[in-house]
């Protein structure tokens, strides 16, 4: 079945969508998606393994899927939103995504309102669509790219003309037929997903990671990033990467924010999103000084929840240990004696990192513990 591509445009953009394009379902993107994979740059993340053939034949996730509507939300705050608290050491930063309730839940919202756009519009059942908003097996920013939407950056990001970097991307893959959307450029055409299209000879995201997680353009190593550090690795973050962490206490727009293209961005809408810039003015000690019960008060509804407690506190350690956060050394101090080893091993990593071995004596007084005396060997060792 045909559909009025425009008119569904116009529905969905009131809707709170920034974006709206049109893509035609054809070959996905499995080859590339199979080489980074055979690289090992997905770290842990074994579940895109196990997704390689859904991304690559969107009829897997949708039958009879004959159209993708990419859909983009800006994200990007005012310039006086989030600016956090002024203090003399550097303040923890989070990735600037991170600063809203969790947007899985409000972006669903409308694509729910979507689907029943379609309905409306193009006579289909719920049968003959299917929506993600970074959940599913989609390869979202090759569809992004297909679709007109923007280009993939030699930083790996759906880069856009109008909003940089700043976009959540969302999908609606359907049954029903639309005319796709052109390329970026005519001189795009058949070359959508090639890295860097429009970056010119520009390198500052490959030369500002402070991790060097982006070996070549287009490719990130996860296993390096500190966005995958932060929130995805569940365990020890390795220490020859902690110093390059710096004060991200959770995510990193380093290769976000240097990109020439944010020059044209502007604030976004925020239909579909509710702001927590009041997250950023946490400092330091108020996120060491955490409990079970304050944590579940602070980070209700936001995507920095799914870190859980003892992943916040490990960052923080690592931040503190950093920034020269002397201030904080009685409460890590404190945690090093955290029931969770991996909040102990971080801890105790800041605390010789802020040269204060003698900190320790309270923390380790008494402990039996073969586990808990390995770590502190292990984490003792030259920082």
């Amino acid at each position: 079945m045909a559909a009025d591509r425009e008119a569904v445009r116009a529905r969905l953009l009131a809707l709170g969508f920034d974006e709206v394009r049109f893509a035609e379902v054809g070959p996905g993107f499995g080859a590339g998606l199979r080489a980074w994979l055979d690289a090992g740059y997905q770290a842990d993340m074994h579940w895109m393994d196990r997704t390689v053939e859904k991304r690559a034949d969107p009829g897997l996730v949708q039958p009879g899927a004959r159209s993708v509507i990419m859909l983009g939300v800006n994200y990007l705050p005012p310039k006086t939103a989030g600016a956090g608290s002024s203090t003399g050491t550097p303040r923890p930063l989070w990735a600037r995504y991170a600063l809203h309730a969790d947007y899985h839940d409000t972006i669903k919202e409308g694509l729910v309102q979507a689907g029943r756009v379609l309905e409306e519009l193009c006579g289909v059942t719920r049968a003959d669509y299917r929506y993600y908003v970074d959940t599913g097996p989609v390869s979202e920013r090759g569809w992004a790219a297909r679709s007109g939407l923007g280009f993939i950056g030699k930083n790996s990001m759906m880069i856009s003309r109008r909003h940089g970097n700043w976009l959540f991307l969302a999908e609606v893959l359907t049954t029903v037929a639309f005319a796709a959307d052109e390329p970026v450029t005519p001189a795009a055409a058949g070359r959508e997903t090639e890295p860097g299209l429009l970056c010119g000879k520009c390198t500052r995201c490959l030369d500002a990671c402070p991790t060097q997680a982006l070996p070549r353009p287009g490719v990130v190593d996860a296993r390096r990033c500190i966005s995958y550090q932060t929130i995805e690795n569940k365990g020890i973050i390795p220490r020859e990467l902690r110093a390059g962490i710096g004060n991200h206490l959770y995510g990193c727009d380093v290769c976000l924010e240097v990109c020439p293209w944010n020059r044209f961005a502007q604030a976004g809408r925020r239909v579909l999103l509710a702001a927590r810039y009041d997250l950023a003015d946490l400092t330091l000690r108020d996120v060491l000084e955490l409990t079970p019960e304050r944590f579940a008060e602070v980070f209700r509804k936001t995507a920095i929840k799914r870190v859980k407690l003892a992943g916040l506190l490990r960052n923080a350690c690592v931040v503190a240990g950093n920034t020269a956060a002397h201030d904080c050394l009685d409460v890590l101090a404190r945690l090093a004696a955290h029931t969770s080893p991996v909040v102990r091993a971080h801890a105790v990593w800041a605390v010789r990192r802020l040269g204060a071995d003698e900190a320790l004596a309270t923390a380790r007084a008494g402990e039996t513990d073969a586990l808990v005396l390995a770590e502190y060997a292990a984490e003792l060792a030259p920082v």
